[in-house]
Formats: C-alpha cells, structure tokens, sequence
C-alpha cells in the first residue's frame, strides 16, 4: 500500500485531514457508546491518527488492531466489513464497521472505524426474549479479536449465544447440539484447553460439554478428535 510518489501522499494526506472532524461528528452524535477509530495504513505500527471515545482505549499514535493486519495483508482487495461484533478489553459488546480508504487510483490506504457498545441492548433483547418466549432475532456477521487465544474463544462463544437471544437454560437439546457444531466448525476445539473454557462460559461441567461435542460430531459424521473426546461424558448441565 505504500508508495514512494509525493502525489498519490499528498492526495491521501489531504483525504485523512478531511476525514479528522468527521471523528469528532460521528462519535458526537451517537455519543458515551461510540467510538471512532481513524487509521492511516502507510504508518503501521502508529496508524491512529484520529480517535473520539474511549470504547478500546486507543489513542492518537496507536498501531492498528488485528483486523487492521488482515486488511493490510489483503491489500487493494480489501474491503469493508461491516456490522461485526466484536469485545472490548473490558468486556462490552461492540457492534462495528470497518470502512476502506482509497485514493483516486483505487489504493487502499487506511480505514474509518466505528464501534458502539450494545451491551445493554443485548442485554435488554435478552430480558424480553424471556419474559415474552419471542424467538431469535436475527445478528449481524461476527469477527472477533483480541490480545490472547481466551479472549477469542470467548467472544466467538457468546456471539453465537447472541444470535440465538437465548441463554444456554434457554436452548432444547437440537439446539445446544446446534451450538456445539457451529463452534466447532469455527475452530473453536482446535484451541488448547478450550472444551473447558466453553464450558465455563455456558456455565455447563466439563463431562457436559465433551458429551454434546461428541453428539454432535457424530451427527455430522466427523470422526472422534482424542484430543476432545478422550475424557469421560455426563449428562446435561
């Protein structure tokens, strides 16, 4: 994405000037749950140039995220993701978007990033799927990032919770062995130790969560992983 003619940074400087206040416009509007994030892509390990809010904690200098690398690495071919959930260092839920700055020459160069904290309204969504029996609203595409393995895992775990709008206690057992599939087709299980970090997370024993994985793996006719399957199964939690 770099270049070393003065023309196309000079088109892309004055992009990223235009861009500064719009920032402050956004994140103003939608106020204390938003957050706006402005990334110059050409300075990789400092590529904040215009932040408003405090969602992630980043500041003006910051390198970019996880998602930022993978764009980066995907080149002019990238292009925006939008409406992902994602987690804060702190825990909240954040529904994002990632939008792709190009020049005039189609070069990508950074990206215009906003995150607002849904916590409460997935919270509240949650609430009032239980007391009315509504069912699932249909969520927004999940990427998930973060600084460690367990923070991944999860994010991946309680966005596909999410998208059911229904706690584990919630789910009849097609639906539990739903779940269990759906991660481990995400990878979830390939992650050391992560059978008994889903478990946790769910609020289920270990033996419970070995037991669905094996269900469900069965019904889709993958063979046994030792590695997942080598411990002794229970009934539910």
């Amino acid at each position: 994405m770099a270049d070393d003619n003065p023309a196309p940074d000079a088109e892309r400087d004055a992009i990223i000037a235009a861009l500064v206040p719009i920032v402050d416009g956004i994140a103003a509007t939608f106020g204390p749950v938003c957050e706006v994030v402005l990334h110059d892509y050409r300075h990789p390990e400092k590529s904040v140039v215009a932040v408003a809010g405090a969602l992630t904690g980043r500041s003006v200098g910051g390198a970019m995220s996880e998602i930022g690398l993978r764009m980066l690495a995907r080149g002019d071919e990238a292009v925006d993701e939008l409406n992902y959930l994602t987690r804060a260092q702190g825990g909240q839920q954040l529904k994002s978007s990632t939008m792709v700055l190009r020049d005039s020459t189609g070069a990508v160069f950074g990206a215009l990033c906003v995150n607002v904290d849904v916590t409460a309204v997935q919270q509240a969504q949650a609430l009032l799927a239980g007391i009315g029996g509504g069912g699932a609203s249909e969520a927004a595409a999940t990427t998930t990032f973060g600084n460690d393995i367990d923070s991944v895992v999860e994010a991946i775990v309680d966005a596909h919770q999410l998208r059911r709008s229904r706690t584990w206690v919630q789910l009849d057992r097609a639906q539990r062995l739903e779940l269990f599939r759906s991660l481990d087709e995400h990878g979830v299980f390939a992650v050391r130790r992560a059978i008994e970090q889903v478990a946790a997370r769910l609020g289920i024993s270990r033996a419970s969560a070995y037991s669905y994985l094996s269900q469900a793996r069965a019904a889709t006719g993958v063979r046994p992983d030792p590695a997942t399957d080598s411990a002794s199964t229970g009934g539910d939690a």
